[in-house]
């Protein structure tokens, strides 16, 4: 794989360049399918089940900034072309045009990436949308550490200055089930609504839970005695496959998923996160600074719930280019790293007896 100027050379080795005896990452695992090897998926679950929805939603349309085919918002195009807008290379101009539809009594679902939305048109989303109250549907890809492309499209921040903004419901779905069943409730929101997408092929995972999305809810996944992870979008993903390696090293871990970090669901989190010493984890697929971890801490220290606090989050920094696996290994969000730091913790607050394992 070539080397991108935010890999440092320290790094190269890492990612398998020129390093004897071991495989190059490929270029295609820069934008690889997050789903791992053999998992289930669905194909374009947004773009399919807005399709579906539009057909019983005459006042639907469908905007984006020159990105349908990489934000699967091609499908809708294709079954309802016209009530579909495309603005070109222009977020500004996307999200203005999104305002004025909505004045009109449209229900405009806007797609772009979600730095081109947040880092570009982030006073347009701020004066003509959530100060109006409008009901536009921000609907963006490649959130968090979801792309290999360096930091000009790794959205490590996007939360933070979401859930800064008044007004804005912020929305991280976890698999393709969640965001189908996410779409027909953020359309009846009477309000803008931020929400980050899985694209392409993306697992499907919470239908081995019974689970229903409602906005503004957190819900258990599963029980646990030791540690409670809360976790939010990919990183519920990642923390069920981490449930099993930590079992496997006689560790129960409970998994409350918070799939709306605003407005925050602080009732469940607060009855979880009190129940019988604990340590709470909250894992996401987000910088340290700003999302949900710093929003779960401060509700707990309000609140006056003080159990053993610790966070598995992107690192306060420009993150590298490179193969995803590398970089979710690299940065401590596989399952992998997610259980190692979990049993790390638990030792070293003497809950758990140094056993040497290997995950």
């Amino acid at each position: 794989m070539k080397r991108s100027k935010y890999t440092r050379p320290d790094r190269v080795a890492q990612q398998g360049e020129g390093e004897e005896g071991k495989p190059r990452p490929k270029t295609s695992a820069m934008i690889a399918s997050i789903a791992g090897e053999g998992q289930r998926t669905k194909p374009a679950p947004f773009g399919n089940a807005l399709a579906e929805l539009a057909e019983k939603r005459p006042d639907i349309v469908g905007m984006t900034a020159d990105l349908a085919k990489y934000t699967d918002l091609h499908i809708f195009a294709r079954q309802h072309p016209d009530r579909f807008y495309q603005m070109g290379m222009a977020e500004q101009l996307l999200l203005a045009a999104a305002a004025g539809m909505a004045h009109e009594g449209f229900i405009p679902f806007a797609t772009t990436y979600a730095v081109f939305a947040t880092r570009r048109a982030y006073d347009f989303m701020h004066q003509a949308i959530s100060e109006e109250g409008l009901p536009v549907k921000i609907c963006v890809a490649l959130p968090g550490l979801t792309t290999g492309y360096g930091p000009s499209h790794q959205a490590a921040e996007d939360l933070a200055l979401m859930r800064a903004m008044p007004g804005m419901t912020v929305v991280d779905p976890c698999d393709a089930l969640e965001i189908e069943q996410a779409l027909p409730q953020i359309a009846a929101h009477d309000g803008p609504v931020y929400m980050r997408l899985l694209r392409g092929q993306v697992p499907l995972v919470l239908d081995e839970y019974d689970y229903k999305f409602e906005l503004g809810k957190a819900k258990l996944l599963r029980d646990g005695a030791d540690v409670l992870i809360v976790s939010t979008g990919l990183l519920t993903m990642r923390a069920l496959e981490a449930v099993s390696l930590l079992e496997s090293n006689r560790i129960d871990a409970a998994v409350l998923h918070v799939p709306t970090i605003k407005p925050l669901d602080e009732q469940t989190i607060l009855a979880e996160a009190a129940r019988n010493g604990r340590m709470v984890v909250v894992a996401e697929n987000h910088s340290t600074i700003g999302g949900l971890g710093e929003a779960v801490a401060g509700l707990l220290l309000r609140s006056g719930v003080t159990p053993k606090f610790r966070q598995i989050a992107l690192p306060d920094e420009y993150l590298d280019a490179g193969a995803l696996p590398t970089l979710h290994e690299r940065y401590g969000i596989s399952a992998e790293a997610v259980a190692r730091s979990i049993m790390s913790w638990l030792e070293h607050d003497g809950r758990l007896a140094p056993r040497g394992a290997a995950v």
